[in-house]
């Protein structure tokens, strides 16, 4: 079985604390032949500069993060996309795990995740995280969201909305299969709870969610979690 070449896509705004230690976490998967793409959504702190030479393509998109990725999929030279978030680490062996998934009839998918921080409350959050995602076959950017280029495309790419554009994506994916929900994980950070508060960030979400599958607009929301 001959492994499946991806395309990584990281979006990025105002990274530069941490994003040259996250493309470094990725040189051994570059280094297998798989394409590294960063898109910049205007940052204003050097983030953009930082990543050259650390990725194989480093391009400028209008910020938002559903735009971003979608100009990393048009660059995209490889047979599958890898959505992934700057502040989520893939595990070593990502490749081999999403060859398996499509050769066992798997269009897209994603991976379990593990949520790095100082609340006790992240493994608990993590698990309800994953289980809703096997559950729903709806999956979060968290989760680094893979899929078969010619079913990207297909979908339309990511809806170009200010907020729930996975969920958006995942709908329209889950029309034509339900993900491979692999055990295999990433880790990802836990800041956007700390900063925020955790139990605030859950009850928002939560909130959110809800707003969103009663009808709300993806604008409405976004300025909610702003």
């Amino acid at each position: 079985m001959s492994a499946v070449q991806l395309s990584i896509i990281v979006p990025v705004l105002d990274e530069a604390a941490g994003i040259v230690a996250s493309l470094d976490a990725l040189a051994p998967l570059r280094a297998r032949g798989h394409e590294l793409i960063v898109v910049d959504g205007g940052s204003r702190d050097g983030t953009a500069a930082l990543c050259r030479g650390h990725a194989d393509a480093v391009i400028e998109a209008p910020r938002g993060r559903a735009r971003q990725m979608n100009a990393g999929a048009a660059r995209a030279q490889r047979e599958v996309l890898l959505f992934l978030h700057a502040d989520t680490l893939l595990p070593a062996s990502a490749d081999t795990a999403i060859t398996q998934a499509l050769a066992g009839g798997a269009s897209w998918g994603r991976f379990d995740v593990t949520i790095e921080g100082r609340s006790p409350l992240f493994p608990l959050i993590a698990a309800l995280m994953n289980w809703r995602s096997r559950w729903s076959g709806i999956a979060t950017g968290d989760q680094a969201m893979f899929v078969q280029r010619a079913l990207f495309e297909r979908a339309g790419g990511f809806p170009e909305q200010p907020l729930m554009e996975d969920i958006e994506l995942s709908r329209r994916l889950r029309a034509v299969s339900r993900p491979a929900c692999l055990r295999e994980r990433v880790r990802t950070s836990g800041r956007r709870w700390e900063q925020r508060g955790v139990w605030r960030t859950i009850l928002l979400m939560w909130r959110l969610r809800w707003r969103y599958w009663r009808g709300a607009s993806p604008e409405a929301l976004a300025k909610a979690y702003r």
